[in-house]
């Protein structure tokens, strides 16, 4: 027992090792001198770290990675969409686009459980068609009806296309920094100023949610809804004869993450200060599912310490990666080759894993049980002369 544990222990840690040594080796060939690269692993990790710990209730419920975290994205982007069509900028515009975002990514987050309860073993696949599906009628709905009198959001002309609807292909966020400046207020009355170290500016607000949000998911870990979670993650059937209702505790950790998704978008773009409307959410489960495996989580266990520490790594590697594969080999196009790569490549290799885990156990499950028959078919001759 204590040999698997260990075994177990050190294969989890050999992934984050293995990248820490890649992101190390890659340092010198990028060119790149350390504070830049220090100062961008930190603006990255403070603004993905939110979208990459909404991934953990579903993997507490077993469901694996929840590749529907997409149409959470949809649904922050939805609410700043709204917020910057009715003209409001700052933290007022934010906290709006959360209020609206959060309706509409639960009615996704609910149908979304309830899809997935019906594919049960299958739920990364079918999440991920679930996550297209969605994105059409996103597309559809920010395209054709967005400044209609459907949804009236048009105070704001600039965000609107010419022909009087639908959004623009990009834009920039009149609430840009809004968290990270209120937070900067905040510590200007308390200390006199803003944090700095060197001359990156703490992102204060940005990091107490983060805080905020780990802080809850190991509480909520040890309530009621959370042991529950944990005991249909361990073993389905055995949660039902136990009286959990399993289904509805499922479509919980699908909508809960889902909301948090929402949520986490919002932090991600007022971040970023632009939005690619129509492409922005479309790589928000890969990365974030990329940035947990990488820190040495399963699509079977993870825990918030996994995704800090992935997020820091995988971004890290995103920053010196491009430049040091086109140094190495002269073309820059290989450098966001290596983006791709990293990123597809992890994902396939975690599923290519866990499908293994399962055939493994399953044929444990055989061995065991003919194990049993066997034993049976001894003790037969001995039951006959008793």
């Amino acid at each position: 027992m204590k040999n698997d544990r260990l075994k177990k222990g050190l294969m989890n840690a050999a992934v984050p090792a293995l990248f820490i040594i890649i992101s190390l080796l890659a340092v010198k060939p990028s060119g790149l001198p350390p504070n830049y690269i220090a100062e961008q692993v930190f603006i990255r990790l403070f603004r993905n770290s939110f979208l990459v710990l909404a991934l953990l209730l579903p993997i507490m419920a077993g469901m694996g990675i929840n590749f529907a975290l997409t149409l959470g994205a949809m649904a922050g982007q939805m609410g700043i969409i709204a917020a910057q069509g009715l003209g409001l900028a700052g933290p007022g515009g934010l906290f709006l686009a959360i209020t609206i975002s959060i309706p509409v990514a639960i009615i996704l987050g609910v149908f979304a459980g309830r899809v997935l309860n019906k594919a049960k073993g299958r739920e990364m696949i079918t999440s991920m068609m679930l996550a297209f599906l969605i994105n059409g009628v996103y597309q559809f709905i920010i395209l054709y009806l967005f400044g209609t009198k459907i949804l009236p959001f048009n105070q704001n002309r600039s965000i609107i296309l010419s022909k009087g609807y639908g959004v623009r292909n990009t834009l920039e966020l009149t609430s840009s920094q809004s968290f990270d400046n209120l937070g900067d207020k905040v510590l200007t009355k308390l200390l006199g100023s803003p944090l700095y170290i060197g001359d990156f500016k703490i992102p204060f607000f940005t990091i107490f949610l983060i805080l905020l949000l780990c802080l809850l998911t190991w509480w909520f870990g040890r309530t009621k809804l959370g042991q529950d979670m944990r005991a249909v993650g361990q073993d389905m059937e055995v949660a039902a004869n136990s009286g959990i209702n399993v289904d509805r505790t499922r479509v919980w950790a699908i909508a809960i993450s889902t909301v948090l998704a929402g949520i986490g978008q919002i932090i991600y773009l007022q971040n970023l200060g632009t939005m690619n409307t129509y492409t922005g959410h479309e790589s928000t489960a890969l990365y974030s599912a990329a940035s947990l495996l990488i820190g040495g989580a399963s699509v079977a266990s993870a825990g918030i310490f996994n995704a800090i520490l992935g997020t820091g790594l995988f971004h890290m590697l995103f920053v010196v990666m491009p430049p040091a594969a086109t140094n190495v080999t002269g073309n820059a196009m290989i450098g966001e080759y290596s983006r791709m790569v990293i990123s597809y490549g992890i994902v396939a290799l975690a599923l290519v894993m866990h499908a293994r885990r399962k055939l493994k156990e399953r044929e444990m499950d055989r061995q065991a049980f003919r194990g049993d028959a066997k034993a049976k078919e001894k003790l037969k001759p001995i039951n006959d002369l008793k």
